[in-house]
């Protein structure tokens, strides 16, 4: 495996490899959902590209960049044991010199909620994605269906930019007892960590009322939120059952839905989602 830190020998790589090319964005602390995706890829191209850049321009003035984990040695070991074929280590320097002040942004979908709940977030990886997918060149780009709405805005920056790329959806990869794999669940201590699966119960809650023929959205929100509020460990920041498009409120489920919430777990922030009439978390 090669690894890369300068945008310039990216470049060169790049130039200089055959054939069809995937990239897995990261922001590192690698885990089984990221290398999910790094097996999509190698299925479908001739080489694969790993990024590892902790972005700073998608965490919020009171969010967890400066503590957000990072473990550069073991994601490298990683990547070296899967195949990746190029590490890609941008530092922050290259990505933003000095005077930088251009920014992609795309409107509509980032207003709602992990846009609503984190102002500039979606700026932030709008962005950086974009510079990340011009440097790279990429045939395919790999996402995780953990990150829902972040697929559904790449998608349409993609596409509205009509950039010469393929988005590709990895599926949530969860632990045994559902929670689904995330590089912040390393800051969960032993009871927030068994409090955690609360955030799975309550989807396959949903699903399973939906399978059986509610479709008020309202009353499957009710439901789930019981289940979040009476987890003492739990804060619920949101619950929503959207249209899978456009992320549009539902009231009665007519159409694909996701459902999605926001909990913290003490002091740790975590998102999840299904989609309805789909296999629920385990």
């Amino acid at each position: 495996m090669k690894i890369i830190r300068s945008l310039s020998e990216m470049k060169a790589a790049r130039a200089a490899a055959g054939g069809s090319v995937g990239f897995v964005p990261t922001m590192g602390c690698l885990h089984k959902g990221h290398m999910s995706l790094v097996e999509l890829s190698k299925k479908n191209n001739t080489a694969t590209i790993v990024s590892i850049f902790v972005n700073p321009t998608q965490f919020g003035p009171r969010e967890d960049f400066a503590k957000y984990p990072r473990n550069e040695t073991r994601d490298i070991a990683m990547m070296e044991n899967v195949g990746v074929n190029i590490a890609f280590l941008p530092q922050a320097e290259e990505i933003y010199p000095d005077g930088f002040d251009t920014w992609v942004e795309v409107k509509g979908i980032t207003d709602k909620l992990e846009g609503a709940a984190r102002l500039g977030h979606f700026r932030g990886v709008t962005t950086v994605c974009s510079k990340l997918f011009n440097i790279v060149q990429p045939d395919r780009a790999y996402f995780g269906q953990k990150d829902a709405q972040q697929v559904l805005v790449i998608k349409k920056m993609v596409s509205d930019l009509n950039l010469n790329l393929e988005i590709i959806t990895g599926q949530t990869q969860r632990e045994p007892d559902g929670l689904a794999m995330s590089s912040r669940n390393m800051y969960l201590n032993q009871a927030e960590r068994r409090a955690a699966s609360v955030l799975c119960k309550a989807l396959e809650k949903a699903a399973a009322l939906y399978l059986s023929g509610e479709h008020h959205a309202e009353r499957l929100k009710k439901v789930m939120a019981e289940l979040i509020v009476a987890e003492p460990l739990a804060n619920m920041e949101y619950i929503s059952i959207a249209n899978t498009s456009s992320l549009h409120e539902l009231e009665l489920i007519d159409s694909p839905a996701l459902v999605s919430l926001a909990v913290r777990i003490g002091r740790t922030r975590l998102i999840d989602n299904i989609l309805l009439a789909q296999p629920a978390c385990v």
